[in-house]
C-alpha cells in the first residue's frame, strides 16, 4: 500500500500530459478512484455473467448404463466412489428361462423305460449278492436251510478270590489224570508250600528220594570208599568204585564220567582236593542230600532205581515231579507217599513244632504239566506216607 501511495504522489507532481494519453488514462483513473475519497470518484458496478448449461449426451443403447440421479426428497444409496463405476456397468437386461419339469416314468419312451428298469434290477441283484457275501455262515445257513441254531451258553469266569475245595489224594489224582489232555505223556508235579522263613539259610530244606515207581533210567554211580565198603558198593551194582587213586585221576584230568556220587565219612576230608571239579557238575557229596552215608549198599540201590533231588526255592516252595500220567492211581499214590516221607526226613532241626506237619507243610497241590492244580488235604498225605513206610521200608 505504501508503494502505491508513493507512486500516486509522484504522479501528481509530474505534469499531466504524461498520463493524458489514451494509453495510460484508464490506469490512472483506476488508481485514482481506488485511493481517492468517495466524494471525488465512484466505483463502477460489476455485472453478473451467466453461462448456458452444458447439454448432456444422450445414452447410447449399446454403451454403458448411466446412473440416474435420485429424485427430489430421496437420498441416494450409492456413494461417490460407487457412482464413479456405475457408468462402466454394462446394460444387462433380465432373461427369463422356461420352466423345466422332470418327466415321469410313464411319459418316457417304452424302450428307454424298459432299459432303465433292467439296469435297476441288475443293480439291486448286485447289492443283494454283496450283502449275502458279508453275512456269517450261521446266518446264511439259518436263512437258506431254515436251521434253528441254539443260543450259546454263557460260562461264568472263576473268581480270583474264590477258594477251591480241598480234595482227598486219590480224588485229586483222578482229577489230574482226567484233565491231562496234551498229546504227550505229561509229568505229574507236586508243589508244597512250607512254613519256613526263606531268609534263614540254616532252615533250607533239601534232600533226595527214591520213587518206587519211577522211570527206569541208566544211572552211572560212583562210590569213594575202601575196604569192606568198596566191596559192598560193587556188590550193590556201583559202576565206579575207588579211593585215593580215583581222586588223583579226577584231579589230573578234570573229567567226571558218572551221574551220581557217594562217599563214606572217612573220605570226605580227601574229597576237598577235587571239590571244585565236583561242584561244577553238582556232584559234591553232601550229608543233607544223603550222598554221604554209612549204608553204601542202600544208597547205590536207591540211586539205580532213580533218585530225585528236591530243594526249597526262594519263595519257600518245593517243586518236584512224582511220575507220569500214564501210571496208575495206586502207583502215583505210592510216589506221593515216598516224597512226603523224604520231606519229613529233611525237616530242619531248628523248626520246633509239636506235630509233624503243623507249621511245616502249609499247603500241597498236585497237577500235570499242562493241566490245572488241585489242593490235597494233609490227612490224606499222612495216610499215603504211612502206607509207603509199611509197604516199602518195613518190608
Amino acid at each position: 500500500m505504501a508503494g502505491f501511495k508513493l507512486l500516486l504522489s509522484q504522479s501528481r507532481r509530474l505534469s499531466l500530459p504524461h498520463f493524458s494519453s489514451s494509453r495510460f488514462l484508464p490506469l490512472y483513473r483506476s488508481l485514482s478512484s481506488s485511493y481517492s475519497s468517495s466524494s471525488d470518484s465512484q466505483s463502477l458496478p460489476i455485472q453478473p455473467v451467466s453461462y448456458a448449461p452444458k447439454p448432456k449426451d444422450p445414452p447410447q443403447p449399446d454403451q454403458t448404463l448411466q446412473s440416474t440421479p435420485p429424485e427430489e426428497g430421496t437420498r441416494s444409496t450409492l456413494s461417490r466412489e460407487d457412482l464413479r463405476y456405475v457408468k462402466d456397468v454394462p446394460n444387462i437386461s433380465p432373461i427369463s428361462y422356461p420352466t423345466r419339469v422332470a418327466p415321469l416314468p410313464e411319459d418316457r419312451v417304452g424302450e428307454a423305460r424298459d432299459q432303465e428298469s433292467e439296469e435297476m434290477a441288475r443293480e439291486s441283484r448286485k447289492i443283494q449278492a454283496e450283502n449275502r457275501a458279508w453275512r456269517t455262515p450261521f446266518r446264511v445257513a439259518a436263512e437258506e436251510e431254515k436251521v434253528v441254531i441254539p443260543f450259546p451258553m454263557l460260562i461264568m469266569p472263576e473268581k480270583k478270590n474264590e477258594k477251591r475245595p480241598v480234595l482227598d489224594l486219590m480224588d485229586a489224582i483222578r482229577e489230574v489224570k482226567g484233565n491231562a489232555k496234551a498229546n504227550f505223556d505229561e509229568t505229574v508235579e507236586a508243589h508244597v508250600r512250607l512254613g519256613i522263613d526263606q531268609k534263614r539259610s540254616e532252615l533250607i530244606v533239601r534232600g533226595t528220594m527214591a520213587l518206587p515207581h519211577g522211570a527206569k533210567k541208566e544211572v552211572k554211580v560212583a562210590v569213594f570208599a575202601e575196604g569192606a565198603d568198596a566191596d559192598d558198593a560193587r556188590a550193590a551194582g556201583a559202576d565206579i568204585v575207588g579211593g585215593v587213586d580215583l581222586i588223583e585221576e579226577i584231579a589230573s584230568t578234570g573229567k567226571v564220567d558218572f551221574d551220581r556220587c557217594f562217599s563214606t565219612h572217612s573220605f570226605m576230608k580227601r574229597l576237598y582236593k577235587i571239590s571244585k571239579i565236583l561242584n561244577q557238575h553238582g556232584l559234591m557229596p553232601n550229608p543233607k542230600q544223603g550222598t554221604v552215608t554209612k549204608d553204601v549198599t542202600k544208597a547205590v540201590k536207591e540211586a539205580k532205581q532213580g533218585q530225585v533231588k528236591f530243594r526249597m526255592d526262594k519263595t519257600s516252595i518245593v517243586h518236584v515231579g512224582i511220575g507220569k500220567v500214564s501210571l496208575s492211581e495206586e502207583f502215583l499214590r505210592d510216589n506221593v507217599g515216598a516224597f512226603m516221607n523224604s520231606l519229613l526226613l529233611a525237616k530242619p532241626a531248628g523248626l520246633k513244632k509239636t506235630s509233624k506237619y503243623a507249621g511245616y507243610v502249609n499247603s500241597f497241590h498236585i497237577c500235570s504239566t499242562m493241566g490245572p492244580g488241585f489242593r490235597v488235604s494233609i490227612q490224606s498225605l499222612s495216610r499215603a506216607a504211612d502206607h509207603y513206610s509199611k509197604v516199602y521200608l518195613n518190608a
